[in-house]
């Protein structure tokens, strides 16, 4: 594998780590029915003539996983992939929003944001060091094509 292989794969890495942090942040506050819950339309409330209305579920967060590309015969590089977080939400108070249950309670993506600003920090230090690994490796071509004897 080449040196701009290596170096590309972690740049792409270090973007899908800034994407998922960013939908991360984005969505923190993208709250929805608890799964377990059958929403106010389960209700004796809400009459047995009306059809209850559906609520989209709560965000899902991601997280990306990075692992080192070890096949074949010439290893290097490195693999990101995305999959969900598990538990993807936390039940919150939110007695007002329409989708609570009856003890008040939503459901709310399991997203800490501390933990997705350090995300966007490593990502942008890894972007750069990727980056300049593929600008070393360029200036160091050039200068040995004009070497002159």
């Amino acid at each position: 594998m080449s040196i701009y292989s290596i170096a590309t794969s972690g740049l792409s890495a270090a973007s899908l780590r800034v994407n998922v942090a960013a939908s991360n942040i984005a969505n923190v506050r993208t709250t929805g029915p608890l799964p377990a819950s059958g929403g106010p339309g389960t209700s004796a409330a809400a009459g047995s003539s009306s059809i209850a209305p559906t609520f989209p579920a709560a965000y899902v967060p991601l997280r990306v996983d990075q692992v080192d590309q070890s096949g074949g015969t010439t290893p290097g590089g490195t693999i990101a992939t995305v999959s969900t977080v598990s538990p993807s939400y936390s039940a919150q108070s939110d007695p007002t929003a329409p989708f609570a249950n009856q003890d008040g309670l939503v459901a709310a993506p399991n997203v800490d944001l501390a933990s997705e600003f350090a995300e966007l920090a490593t990502a942008k230090y890894s972007f750069i060091a990727n980056a300049k690994v593929i600008q070393a490796y360029s200036e160091t071509e050039k200068s040995l094509l004009d070497i002159t004897t």
